[in-house]
């Protein structure tokens, strides 16, 4: 590694190949740290077992060459070629010839150690020599004469004990199940993880998104119950900040009317008229108000079967007979359940903010495999890339373009943002290609 690398470079290049996702991240932690474990196991057994079965194979060999060489030495020349089958064992061969000539070196220590301890053996009487015959299978033989001259060759092919056919079929079935019990055990802690995060998207400002079960082990009950307490807490606070929006717009109305009608008493007729057109935005201000607390009561609205494309017909045509620019193009053929009031106040507030600003608005459908686009179109001002969010939020105004000149409040996007929410769809701002907006709804398929 180049000392001289940027830190960032390096922890950019260590997260490339890093998981992204804690399960993930949690099996391969897991499963790699109980392969090693298991690795590092099976490797000291069987080093254990290589010593201890070449320990084994030593003594064997030498106890069976010192038994065979004075066992022929014992016999009659004629005799001893029939014994040679009796002598024969799994790793050493008797042969009465000369064997293989040359004086290549033993090549292991396993093989030079076999020979030292028959010739410790067999002793001064029986001089031995020793030479490597083949590498791969490992095999050498030893050399020596009995008592009348006869030469003795023995082919040794030092060998451990064979391993069972079966015991990799067993190691591959222990690994599958390290790795199975591993993925179980991830699976049991990220799946509560999962669910909270689902719960925390479909969380509604009103309660009724989805409440966690609170059974299971007591670390996730205790964070399911958690979960659904800040879920109440949250639309208990909701509920009381609209009514407190609700009262004061309603209660506003009486004392603005008594102010208009004041106003209108005036004989100075340039105060009287900037007094009416400051009352009248104070009651357009009270209006959407009261519209924004009664937005937030959508979700509580039940639910009927819509024929989307007539629902859309009537609202677009309702525009067009009071002489509106409205048009709608697509056709759906679906039928969906939805809160009817909520969506039709939902599409109406795109469609007077696209009159409003452009002096038109266009309606566009579009069927998707998962859900329903519902886009209204204008080509108006627009709203600039980096506002697109903000105008979203209640009493927020782009004074540069949608200002009180043109009897904007900041309500409105906030009012159709907060429909969307009650209906379970999403609305999205764009800028549209040749200038204008964009305003999109997305309602699922349910």
């Amino acid at each position: 590694m180049d000392q001289h690398e940027p830190i960032g470079a390096r922890t950019a290049r260590w997260h490339a190949w890093w998981p992204r996702t804690l399960a993930a991240r949690l099996l391969l932690i897991l499963a790699f740290g109980m392969l090693a474990a298991h690795a590092l196991s099976f490797g000291l057994l069987f080093y254990e077992r290589y010593e201890v079965t070449s320990s084994m194979l030593l003594t064997n060999v030498e106890h069976d060459v010192v038994v065979a060489v004075h066992s022929l030495d014992q016999l009659r020349p004629q005799d001893r070629e029939a014994m040679l089958p009796v002598l024969r064992r799994r790793t050493v061969e008797f042969l009465l010839a000369p064997g293989v000539q040359g004086r290549a070196p033993l090549e292991s220590k396993l093989a030079r150690d076999m020979t030292d301890r028959i010739a410790g053996a067999l002793g001064p009487r029986y001089p031995v020599t020793a030479n490597a015959v083949s590498s791969t299978p490992e095999r050498f033989q030893i050399h020596l004469r009995l008592s009348d001259g006869m030469p003795v060759t023995i082919d040794v092919v030092p060998s451990t004990a064979p391993i069972a056919m079966w015991l990799p079929y067993v190691l591959v079935a222990q690994v599958v199940l390290l790795l199975l019990c591993t993925w179980i055990a991830v699976r049991l802690a990220t799946r509560p993880l999962e669910r909270l995060a689902r719960a925390a998207d479909n969380l509604s400002p009103t309660g009724e998104g989805t409440r966690l079960q609170t059974g299971g082990v007591t670390e996730v009950a205790k964070a399911a119950t958690a979960f659904n307490a800040m879920q109440d807490r949250i639309a208990q606070y909701v509920r009381e900040r609209v009514q407190i929006l609700a009262a004061i717009s309603h209660d506003l109305q009486t004392p603005i009317t008594r102010m208009r009608l004041r106003a209108e008493t005036l004989e100075d007729a340039p105060t009287r008229d900037k007094m009416l057109e400051d009352v009248a935005l104070m009651q357009q201000l009270v209006r959407e108000g009261i519209a924004y607390a009664r937005s937030a009561h959508g979700a509580t609205e039940p639910r009927q079967r819509v024929d989307l494309d007539a629902f859309l017909d009537s609202l677009v045509y309702d525009y067009v007979d009071t002489g509106k620019g409205v048009t709608l193009a697509g056709r759906t053929g679906l039928q969906l359940d939805a809160r009817l009031n909520a969506l039709r106040r939902l599409i109406a507030n795109l469609i007077d903010n696209a009159v409003k600003y452009a002096g038109a608005a266009e309606v566009q459908t579009q069927l998707e495999r998962s859900g329903v686009r519902i886009t209204v179109l204008d080509r108006g001002p627009g709203i600039p890339e980096d506002e697109l969010a903000n105008v979203l939020q209640p009493f927020y105004r782009l004074e540069a373009s949608r200002n009180r000149d043109t009897g904007g409040t900041g309500l409105g996007l906030a009012i159709a943002q907060q429909l969307a929410d009650s209906l379970g769809a999403k609305l999205t701002l764009a800028k549209r290609e040749g200038g204008g907006l964009s305003a999109t709804v997305w309602l699922p398929l349910t």
